[in-house]
């Protein structure tokens, strides 16, 4: 494939809490996409830790960085969970579009691409997926259906059909317009909530949903109050 263009400024954010060796093949391989679609890009890879723990991602993602000078590493201990983590690799990001991803590969990497294509044809401020099929199990599904339909009666007429899916590409002037604050799982809806505060241009569209090879998810049953509460209060004060 040609490249898109010479010098639009691509910053794509792997989240790579606790990923360890998995994380080679997915970032090289990222790093082999990307290159197909822009010439000036980086590869912001969040390799932060809880201190004291046995995680070798840091270290990881440090040598990936040396080796390569496309991988920026962002290692540090832990002063939140996947929201501040998300906020981490978005605030470090330089480029004029900005790609968020978890690095567990149950996302399909080729979908940034069409990420990539969408925003700039269409000109929307956010361009993000739905999992129109899912292969994650029954437990997976149901805190995410429960997630959605929580998300719809409070925030109706958002029009996004799954608030927590990613990738999620946006222009980093949209970004830089949005007030993030969620240190937790709520920072997806927190982001979409920006979205429609702002009125911002978004479109969305289906991907296949991996399982979950090689561990068991960090997405526990607990997240779901958590995810309501967070929810209300933002209703609240909206």
């Amino acid at each position: 494939m040609e490249t898109i263009s010479q010098n639009l400024g691509f910053s794509l954010v792997i989240l790579c809490y606790r990923a360890e060796e998995s994380i080679i093949k997915f970032a090289n391989k990222a790093n082999e996409l990307i290159s197909k679609i822009s010439s000036n890009y980086e590869i912001v890879l969040v390799g932060n830790y809880v201190d004291g723990s046995n995680d070798k991602t840091k270290d990881i993602v440090n040598q990936l960085a040396t080796e390569n000078p496309i991988f920026k590493a962002i290692t540090k201990p832990k002063q939140g969970m996947m929201g501040w983590d998300m906020r981490e690799g978005l605030n470090a990001a330089s480029g004029e579009y900005i790609c968020v991803i978890d690095g567990d590969g149950q996302f399909p990497l080729e979908s940034i691409e069409k990420c990539f294509e969408l925003i700039k044809t269409g000109n929307y401020d956010l361009v993000k997926t739905y999992r129109s099929t899912r292969n994650d199990g029954a437990y997976r599904r149901t805190i995410s259906f429960v997630y959605n339909i929580l998300f719809d009666i409070l925030f109706p007429k958002l029009g996004s059909r799954d608030v927590n899916s990613k990738p999620k590409m946006m222009k980093k002037s949209s970004y830089q317009k949005m007030s993030l604050r969620s240190d937790d799982w709520f920072i997806d809806a927190e982001i979409m909530i920006n979205v429609k505060k702002l009125g911002m241009k978004i479109h969305e569209f289906p991907v296949e949903f991996k399982e979950l090879e090689g561990r068991k998810s960090f997405v526990k049953f607990s997240a779901i109050f958590e995810f309501i509460r967070n929810l209300i209060n933002y209703r609240l004060n909206y």
